[in-house]
Formats: structure tokens, C-alpha cells, sequence
């Protein structure tokens, strides 16, 4: 490989090398070279191994197992944006692949403290919590627990939610108007169960994504906390800066 002073810095190009390694002769979660096979097989040193390693994960082309290695992830041509992934099936639809949901679990049950507080009612008010697996393609792609103040929902059940999207029933069924949906999200790993139903390994990388909707009386109808695969999904958001005003 070329000396960093030639041109890009020596691990940006072992990243650009192992980019194509891994798009052209590899499948996803196979495992990668250990560092230090990789340090003698493209004749570079552990600190330009780390600073590629970092810089492909980062990317999503690969995660790591503690204590097991570095696998490739499962890339996808159109990875669907998470900015707007409230809105599932119109994402899906969009980036033409065909949205399923599979209702797992649908339940009335007592709000414990955090879930009360995330829902701004009273400890032991009652709600609903919906678990859904999103899938496009028949793929996979998220596990979202919503959950629901069941005085703003009384005579839900699950006909009702099999028979159209979840947003379509607070509008059509409950006259829910959504106003706003406040969204966070960060990188995490997955767990036994989760990663079973997504069809990953158990510690793969993932995004998890924290949603609040408020209605149109600023109400809060939904909390919902998903994992999202990270190979599946991105984040994208665009900046634009005024012209006024500092740096």
C-alpha cells in the first residue's frame, strides 16, 4: 500500500481496500482477518488496522462480537431512513420494497412508573402495549413495542389493529389526530430475544429509536421504543445554515 504522503492517509486506504473485499467476495456476518492477520497480510500496523476497523463500523460494513471477532454486515442496496420511520409502510412503499406487520403480543396492562412518566399519566393507569415485527420483503427489520393510554382507545382490540396501519387506526377508528412525533435514537446491541425475531446475531449492532406522539390537545397517545437493524436502516437529516449571524 501507498505511503500516506502520496495521498489519502494509509488507513483510509485500507478502508477503501477492505470496502471492496468485503462488496465483492463476501456474504454477510462473515468473519474478517483478526487485526493482527490483517496487519501482516496488507503489511501495516495495528494502529492503521484500528483507525480502518473503526471507520468501517461506523460506516456499517462491519460489526464486532466481543471476544469472537469482526463479521461483515448484511448491506443493503436501499436502506430505509430512519428520519420519518413512524410512518413504516409509506417508507417502505417509497423505496419500493413491500411492508409487513406481524402483530407478537397485544395486552392491557397497568402502567409501571417509567411508563406512566413516559406517557404522563398516573402509576397503575391503565394502557395497551402492542409488539410488532416490521418486515419488508419478507425481511426482517424492526421489533417496536408501542404503548397506548387506553382511556384515548377504549374498545381497541386486535381486528382493529390487523386490519389497517397504526396511525390510520388512531385516525380513522379514534378520531386521533397526530400533531407531532418526537424521536431519539442510538447505537446499541441486541439481545437474545430480539435478535431471534430479527434474524441477526445475538450482540450485532442496532439502532434503537424512542418515540413520544402528541395529538392535536398536545396529548401524548403513543410511546413507542423499537430496534432497528443497523445494516437495514440510516439516519439522514440535512443542515441548512443561514446566512446571518457567526460561524
Amino acid at each position: 500500500m501507498e505511503n500516506s504522503r502520496k495521498g489519502k492517509p494509509l488507513y483510509y486506504q485500507l478502508v477503501d481496500v477492505l470496502k471492496k473485499r468485503i462488496e465483492a467476495e463476501m456474504i454477510p456476518h462473515d468473519k474478517l482477518l483478526s487485526e493482527r492477520e490483517l496487519c501482516l497480510y496488507y503489511g501495516v500496523s495495528r494502529t492503521t488496522v484500528r483507525l480502518a476497523l473503526q471507520e468501517l463500523e461506523t460506516l456499517g460494513y462491519i460489526y464486532k462480537k466481543h471476544g469472537k471477532g469482526t463479521f461483515v454486515s448484511d448491506l443493503s442496496h436501499q436502506a430505509a431512513s430512519l428520519a420519518g420511520a413512524y410512518s413504516f409502510t409509506e417508507e417502505m412503499l417509497a423505496l419500493g420494497r413491500t411492508p409487513k406487520t406481524i402483530i407478537l403480543a397485544f395486552e392491557k396492562q397497568a402502567a409501571t412508573k417509567q411508563l406512566a412518566e413516559r406517557l404522563n399519566l398516573n402509576l397503575g393507569e391503565a394502557i395497551f402495549k402492542i409488539k410488532r415485527l416490521r418486515l419488508a420483503d419478507d425481511v426482517p427489520l424492526m421489533v417496536e413495542r408501542s404503548y397506548l393510554p387506553a382511556k384515548l382507545f377504549l374498545g381497541l382490540d386486535l381486528p382493529i389493529l390487523e386490519s389497517k396501519p397504526l396511525y390510520d387506526v388512531f385516525l380513522k377508528d379514534f378520531d386521533q389526530h397526530v400533531q407531532v412525533a418526537e424521536e431519539e435514537f442510538y447505537a446499541s446491541i441486541v439481545y437474545a430475544n430480539d435478535a431471534e425475531l430479527l434474524h441477526i446475531c445475538d450482540g450485532a449492532p442496532i439502532l434503537h429509536l424512542k418515540r413520544t406522539t402528541f395529538n392535536s390537545k398536545n396529548e401524548i397517545i403513543e410511546y413507542t421504543d423499537s430496534v432497528a437493524r443497523a445494516d437495514q436502516f440510516h439516519y439522514k437529516i440535512r443542515h441548512v445554515r443561514s446566512n446571518l449571524g457567526g460561524k
